[in-house]
């Protein structure tokens, strides 16, 4: 029986020339490409002229449309799976049509390629040799048990965080890891505004009260000693 492959591409996180030539190839040679937001990922493609019919995957039909893609798997197709930014799964859709493929014995390759927490993580000046990743805090559901575990954590921890929440967590983690906890904060990263505050968990979020937090954050924290 034929089978076709699922490719996991990273695109870029910010500046359009963080992606590999292997990348733009494979979104080039694929029958199909599932994004997460087509209109997002059309400047992407047009960018670097890549004509592949696209197809809409995200958290809220993921469930309903793991079939009809698996079903193109299996008739042979080759399908390249893209987020709106960084590497498809980690903390983006990604992972049930992987789990999936995975079931269904369809080969699946992931490229290396750009993701948010890497770099975040390597300027921190905290150690990175041992560290976990969190992504998103819950909302509200097992938030705070979660942050009383995490204040027990002696590795570094990984967060990501939109600015809307940011003042919050931060405020979060002064009460559950301290005021002194050393944090570093980074804002758009690769993009014209990228910026990094480094201090205590006390220092980071006064700076934050006021300056208003805009664009995307990653937020690495120091563990527990």
């Amino acid at each position: 029986m034929l089978t076709g492959k699922l490719f996991i591409v990273p695109t870029p996180i910010g500046n359009l020339e963080d992606i590999t030539f292997r990348a733009i190839k494979v979104l080039k040679e694929v029958n199909l490409i599932l994004a997460e937001d087509t209109r997002t990922s059309k400047k992407l493609l047009q960018h670097y002229n890549i004509n592949t019919p696209m197809q809409s995957h995200h958290m809220h039909n993921e469930h309903k449309t793991i079939d009809g893609i698996l079903q193109k798997l299996k008739s042979g197709d080759q399908i390249a799976l893209i987020s709106d930014a960084g590497t498809p799964a980690i903390s983006d859709p990604g992972f049930l049509l992987s789990r999936a493929c995975v079931e269904q014995n369809i080969e699946i390759e992931c490229l290396p390629g750009a993701t948010a927490f890497v770099p975040a993580l390597v300027i921190s000046g905290l150690p990175n040799d041992r560290f976990v990743f969190e992504g998103f805090l819950p909302l509200k559901k097992g938030r705070q048990t979660r942050l009383a575990t995490l204040a027990e954590e002696s590795r570094t921890m990984v967060f990501y965080e939109s600015p809307h929440k940011l003042l919050k967590t931060i405020s979060q983690f002064v009460t559950y890891f301290g005021p002194q906890r050393p944090i570093s904060v980074s804002r758009e990263l690769t993009k014209m505004y990228e910026e990094t505050v480094r201090g205590t968990t006390s220092e980071v979020l006064a700076h934050f009260e006021s300056i208003p937090p805009k664009g995307e954050f990653v937020i690495v924290v120091a563990g527990k000693k």
